[in-house]
């Protein structure tokens, strides 16, 4: 099979093929797991050229193996003889050569290499990447399932289970837990991919595996508290009780300051000087050495309503009295607004701090690893300033616990693109840059940082590059599918060809969190699991009738009420 003609098999190599099912005039019979289907054209550092035969394509796509009923196609697998081992590699392209119609050029992607057991012919010690190459004419053969188990087997390392390898049937595809959150991870995947579900699902696994572990989730809009009512804890604006106070000078600016430009720079240092002195009032404060504008110490909100009065009116202000009446008019309203009583409410004035990050980190976690926090109750104008303060939180507390055992924390985001935003669309708010600083130096100390989008072009790009681990579902906008080919490794580039034809449930799985990059059909999660982020039938719904004017009654009483 060594005879080529212009990059296709020939007849002298079909005929050898002949030759080894028992001659000319025997009926061939092929093993086509043992059988080649091709041969190395070209080489270079990441990929090769190869041809294969058109007839071997076709008799391999009646096997009953469904990966050697897939081989040459794109995102397939293949295996190439180097030495006394094998070398794997992914099929990324694929075109008619144009010199012979009975020949197949595609363009490969080299994963790794393992070698051959004597006896069994079996692939073992699967690794990544390639320290030898094969030459131009070396031979290509279809990987089996076989071939595959042992690839996608687990090297020992702890690792959760979350569906099969496509395309078998039975070959399970893990996540290796240390990697996948020691270097952040990214799920991406457009509306109705089953990207919420895929993401319940990891939660479930991780949660499952491990009981006592820390898991923060960001909910904006009230899917996963029905996946979570029985694992995890559901916090939202009727239970959250988030003290004002823990904001700091920055976060304390976008909740107080209304202005712009030059006046919001004189806002801003009115507003520190007495938010200082109000923290200074506490007697917390006596007992500390040094007390920045920053420091998690509580002070009354009538305090600070009060420094602002006494100090418009001094007469020796450099500035008028209107930026001061301006702060404290903003204070006075979400004091008296109930939709922000869940932050804002005298009764949280007391030092609830080590409570707090108790009950939200999972801290023991008492069988109950995940919080779910449900901010799609929380107004607009604030949403974000929490988000930003749960994760300073975090991290801040796992700065200030360096000097205790490690007590690792896990930050998901759902809907990150709205606060880790692209250059684009930035707002300069706080909780973009807390969040990147997690990406960047998290895993530092024991922070790691999940992120789900279903625009991914959205997100900040240098956030995105952080995340060790890929797991992109059908992206259907151009734009995204750019944006994800750009973030993933060069390895994985045959796999993202497919990603706009992957079907619901289906994924691209990529980087520090599996061996190699791989496709995986998720797990069906079961009914009481899943997020409520099912769409609705709306021809079956509008069959419905009756009780409407109660429903209406209803609604109206909680949207005056503010409340559910």
């Amino acid at each position: 099979m060594n005879s080529m003609s212009s990059g296709g098999f020939d007849g002298s190599a079909r005929a050898s093929v002949t030759e080894l099912h028992g001659g000319p005039g025997a009926i061939p019979v092929h093993d086509n797991a043992s059988d080649p289907i091709g041969v190395v054209l070209d080489i270079a550092g990441s990929s090769s050229l190869i041809a294969f035969d058109l007839q071997r394509l076709q008799e391999c796509s009646d096997d009953e193996d469904p990966s050697i009923a897939l081989a040459g196609q794109v995102g397939s697998a293949i295996k190439i003889r180097v030495g006394r081992g094998w070398l794997l590699a992914s099929v990324r392209t694929q075109r008619q050569d144009p010199k012979s119609g009975s020949g197949v050029l595609a363009n490969i992607d080299f994963l790794g290499e393992g070698e051959e057991e004597k006896l069994t012919g079996r692939i073992h010690g699967f690794r990544r990447g390639v320290t030898r190459y094969p030459i131009p004419g070396a031979l290509v053969y279809p990987a089996s399932t076989s071939d595959l188990r042992q690839i996608y087997a687990s090297d020992g390392r702890f690792a959760i289970q979350i569906g099969t390898v496509f395309p078998t049937r039975d070959i399970r595809a893990g996540l290796y837990v240390d990697a996948l959150l020691g270097k952040h991870f990214a799920l991406l995947g457009s509306t109705g991919t089953g990207k919420s579900t895929g993401a319940a699902l990891i939660l479930h696994r991780i949660c499952e595996m491990a009981p006592q572990g820390h898991v923060v989730m960001i909910d904006p809009h009230g899917e996963y508290a029905a996946a979570f009512r029985n694992t995890g804890v559901i916090f939202d604006t009727t239970n959250l009780q988030l003290p004002y106070w823990l904001m700091n000078f920055e976060e304390h600016c976008e909740v107080l300051l209304t202005s712009h430009g030059t006046d919001r720079e004189i806002d801003a240092d009115i507003l520190g000087k007495c938010l200082l002195q109000a923290r200074l009032k506490s007697r917390l404060a006596e007992g500390l050495g040094k007390v920045t504008v920053d420091s998690p110490i509580p002070y009354l909100l009538s305090d600070l309503a009060a420094i602002l009065q006494n100090e418009a009116g001094k007469l020796d202000k450099s500035t008028s009295s209107v930026p001061y009446m301006r702060i404290k008019t903003k204070l006075d309203e979400l004091k008296g607004d109930p939709r922000y009583q869940f932050m804002f409410s005298g009764v949280l004035v007391g030092d609830t701090m080590a409570d707090f990050i108790a009950k939200i980190f999972r801290l023991p976690a008492l069988g109950k690893p995940i919080s779910i926090v449900d901010v799609s109750g929380v107004p607009s104008e604030v949403t974000s300033t929490v988000v930003a303060v749960l994760g300073r939180l975090i991290f801040d507390f796992a700065i200030w616990a360096r000097d205790e055992e490690t007590r690792p924390v896990l930050l998901v985001c759902e809907e990150a693109h709205r606060y880790v935003p692209n250059e684009r669309n930035a707002d300069g708010s706080s909780v973009g840059r807390v969040l990147s600083r997690i990406a960047k130096e998290g895993r530092k100390y024991g922070v790691s940082l999940g992120l789900i989008t279903q625009r991914p072009s959205d997100l900040a790009e240098g956030v995105l590059s952080q995340c060790g681990t890929i797991i992109a579902m059908r992206l259907n906008n151009d734009r995204d599918q750019a944006f994800v080919r750009a973030a993933m490794p060069e390895g994985a580039r045959g796999f993202l060809d497919s990603i706009p034809s992957l079907r619901n449930r289906e994924c691209i799985i990529s980087g520090e969190g599996v061996s190699i990059p791989v496709r995986v059909c998720f797990d069906e999660l079961e009914e009481p699991r899943r997020p409520a982020s099912a769409d609705p039938s709306i021809t079956e719904l509008w069959r419905c009738s009756g009780g409407e004017e109660d429903m209406v009654a209803r609604t109206v009483l909680r949207w005056r009420a503010q409340g559910r």
